[in-house]
Order: C-alpha cells, then sequence, then structure tokens
C-alpha cells in the first residue's frame, strides 16, 4: 500500500508519459458553470444600471441590498454541504441550487418595479449560488484520481471563467438589439440559465467516479465528525481564513488605480475583465503545476502574487502599473481559487467532503468580508496609501504564518513510499 506523508493512503503512482484525461463529469460541470455564468453575469453586469438608472434607488440603497446577500451567501453554504452529505445527493442538492438562481431571474422579470420582489428576487439568486457550491465542488473532487484534482478544478475554474467574461458581452447585444430593454436580458438570462440546468441532469452522473480504473483503493477510514476534528483540514481552514482576511477585494485595487491615474469611471467595469482574462489563461496550467509541485506550494505563491500586486499600488503608478495588477491578480486566482478546494478535499471523507468544503468556503467568505470592510475602515481613518501599506505588510505576516500553518504536501505520486 501507498502511503502519503501524512500517513494517509495516496494514490498509486502512474507511468511515466502516461496522461489521464479530465473526466467527463467534471467537463460536464464545467460546461453546467460556463452557462449558467454567462446567465448570472448578463444580469450582474446591467442590474446597477436597471436598479439606480431606471428604478431610481440610491448607491445606499443598492449597496445594501448587494452586500447583505452577498454576506447569506457564505452562510447558505453550509447548509448545502450539509444536505449534500445527506445520502450523498450532491446532484440533486446542486441541481436545486442552480434551478433556484433561474427562477430568480424570472423572477426580476416579474418583480417590474417593485422594491420588495427586486429584493426577493436577489434572494433567490445568492441562495441558489450558495446552496450549489460545495456540492459541485464535492462532485469535482470525488470525479477524478486525488493526484489530478488540481488539473480538474483548473479546468472547470476555466470554463466558469469563460462564461463570466461572455455575460457582460451577452447582455451588452441584447440592450443593443433591443434599445436597451431590461426585460430582454432578464427573460435571455432566464433561458441560458435553464438551459444549465438541464445540462446539469441529462450529462453530470449522480455518484462520478474515478475517470480511469485503476488498483483497488485502500478502506476508507469512517467518516470523522465533526470535520474540524481533522488536523490537517484544521490547519487549511485555520491558513485560508488567516489570508483572508488579509485580502482587500477586487473593487478596491480598481478604485485605487483609477484614483492614482485619474481614469474615466467607465473604465472600472473593464478592469475585472482583465484580470478574469489572465485568470481564464492560466486556471489550467496553474492546476497542473499544483499537481506536480505542491498545492500547498501553489497556494502559498498565489497570495504571495497579490502581495505583489499591492507593492506594485504602493510604487509611482504608471499606465504599466494597471497592466501588472491585473495580471498579479489573476495569477492569484488563478493559483488559490481551485487549488485550495484540491488541497482540502482529500482531507476530508467521500461522505462528509460537501460539508466540509461549505466550512471551508464559509470561513474564506467571511474572513474576506472582514478584510475588505477593515480595509475600508483604514483607508477612511487613515487614507489610502498608509491603509495599503497596513494591508501589505498584514498579507506579508500572514503568510509568514499560513507557510507554517499548512500541513507539508503529501508525498508526490511519482515517488511514493511504500509500506509492506
Amino acid at each position: 500500500m501507498y502511503l502519503a506523508a501524512n500517513g494517509r493512503p495516496d494514490a498509486p503512482p502512474r507511468p511515466p508519459g502516461v496522461r489521464r484525461r479530465v473526466p467527463a463529469a467534471v467537463l460536464a460541470l464545467g460546461t453546467v458553470s460556463l452557462v449558467t455564468d454567462i446567465s448570472s453575469e448578463m444580469v450582474t453586469a446591467v442590474l446597477p444600471l436597471y436598479l439606480v438608472l431606471g428604478l431610481g434607488l440610491t448607491p445606499l440603497q443598492f449597496g445594501f441590498l448587494d452586500g447583505m446577500f452577498n454576506g447569506a451567501t457564505a452562510l447558505v453554504r453550509l447548509l448545502g454541504g450539509r444536505l449534500a452529505d445527506r445520502g450523498g445527493h450532491h446532484k440533486r442538492v446542486a441541481g436545486a441550487g442552480y434551478l433556484l438562481s433561474a427562477l430568480s431571474r424570472l423572477g426580476l422579470l416579474l418583480a417590474g418595479g417593485a422594491t420588495a420582489g427586486i429584493a426577493a428576487a436577489l434572494a433567490a439568486d445568492r441562495l441558489g449560488k450558495g446552496v450549489r457550491t460545495a456540492p459541485r465542488d464535492a462532485l469535482i473532487s470525488l470525479s477524478g484520481p486525488p493526484e489530478s484534482l488540481g488539473r480538474s478544478f483548473g479546468v472547470h475554474r476555466a470554463m466558469d471563467t469563460t462564461g463570466a467574461l461572455l455575460g457582460p458581452l451577452a447582455a451588452f447585444a441584447v440592450l443593443w438589439a433591443t434599445a436597451d430593454a431590461y426585460d430582454a436580458v432578464f427573460a435571455v438570462s432566464f433561458s441560458i440559465g435553464l438551459l444549465g440546468v438541464l445540462l446539469l441532469v441529462a450529462y453530470v452522473p449522480a455518484a462520478p467516479g474515478p475517470a480511469a480504473p485503476g488498483p483497488a483503493p485502500a478502506p476508507a477510514p469512517p467518516p470523522r465528525r465533526p470535520v474540524l476534528r481533522d488536523p490537517v483540514f484544521r490547519r487549511v481552514l485555520y491558513a485560508s481564513a488567516l489570508l483572508g482576511a488579509t485580502t482587500i477585494g477586487d473593487a478596491f485595487l480598481y478604485l485605487l488605480l483609477l484614483r492614482e491615474l485619474d481614469l474615466p469611471p467607465a473604465l472600472f467595469t473593464l478592469l475585472p475583465l482583465g484580470a478574469a482574462a489572465v485568470y481564464l489563461l492560466l486556471a489550467v496550467p496553474a492546476g497542473r503545476l499544483a499537481d506536480r509541485t505542491g498545492r500547498r506550494t501553489a497556494f502559498l505563491l498565489g497570495h504571495c502574487a497579490l502581495l505583489g500586486a499591492y507593492a506594485l499600488l504602493l510604487a509611482p503608478v504608471r499606465v504599466p502599473t494597471v497592466v501588472g495588477v491585473l495580471a498579479l491578480l489573476g495569477i492569484f486566482y488563478a493559483a488559490t481559487d481551485g487549488v485550495l478546494m484540491a488541497l482540502a478535499a482529500p482531507a476530508l471523507p467521500a461522505a462528509g467532503r460537501a460539508g466540509g468544503l461549505a466550512v471551508l468556503q464559509t470561513g474564506q467568505a467571511l474572513a474576506r468580508l472582514l478584510g475588505a470592510a477593515g480595509f475600508g475602515a483604514a483607508w477612511t481613518l487613515w487614507g489610502q496609501r498608509p491603509a495599503l501599506w497596513a494591508a501589505a505588510l498584514a498579507l506579508a505576516g500572514a503568510l509568514a504564518a499560513a507557510s507554517r500553518i499548512l500541513p507539508a504536501a503529501p508525498a508526490s505520486p511519482a515517488a511514493p513510499q511504500e509500506v509492506p
């Protein structure tokens, strides 16, 4: 039997030169996410315009609605993970989340200008997203061998990001073709979201297995509850939350670029596309590299890229700084988003994986929420430059601490430890 360095069963080495295909279930889930993200980003792109300019909501009212429901999403993930683990209904719970998000577009269409109807539709969208995230990631982690989880998550995140890039383009194409008819955007978004649900039902297996047959795995240990009793998972959770608390939020970085260079506000909506494009290009290579060199190392290096973005903004800001910051931000997400799931998943039993990943995602999301709020308060009290210095120093300290908290990388599949 082969054991990893942490004493847990690890996958046996594969022969040199043999490459595993990406599991079909991962490609199917990636297609569902791509289609669903087109649907959701169509709404996200036009919602501020619709609510503020079309219906006359104040920016404060819009910010309150958006912030409140985004915060609720993090907590609903726990419910989605727990429901999925009960009886192993990952596909069913994920499908319910996708369907709820699709129906929320129909809710926006039917709400008209009623604030209560709009709030209910936004709540349904965020609830759907929160419910589906952990079961979906659990399905990905259970669909292939442990040694290629980084690549599997990288492929999924790349397809997901493709949808995020296409969504705003589709929204503006619909607005252009219909002379700014927001209802048409909501109707098209609902149709696309419903297509994503149908793809999930038709092509995603309820209980995916490894992509390729291999030797019989070692007997799995009985599920341990709660997941926080697992020391390896607990250390991953603590490190990700610590680093999340020093992540100030993309919007602040974009605002700093606009203020330093005195760019027109219209460019604010284009800056995320640059970071997303880099993320799209690097998600799969970063996942494969993490599988080869260690997911712990990739995760830490991704946060080093974020620290580099902070450093660029602390130096004299020029036009090339925009390119550098967006590139580093894309590298950060490529090396951390899916890689974190691939790092944590093997430490969780299959029967409790969705719930464990939900705990991890919720902890990171709440930590990032605190980090963004703290940076906003520091900016208000001290000014933008001292606040950015504080954030950079905090991230550097968190990196040093996380490098000690994170468990040592398991033995590479290419060099296992054999136990008689």
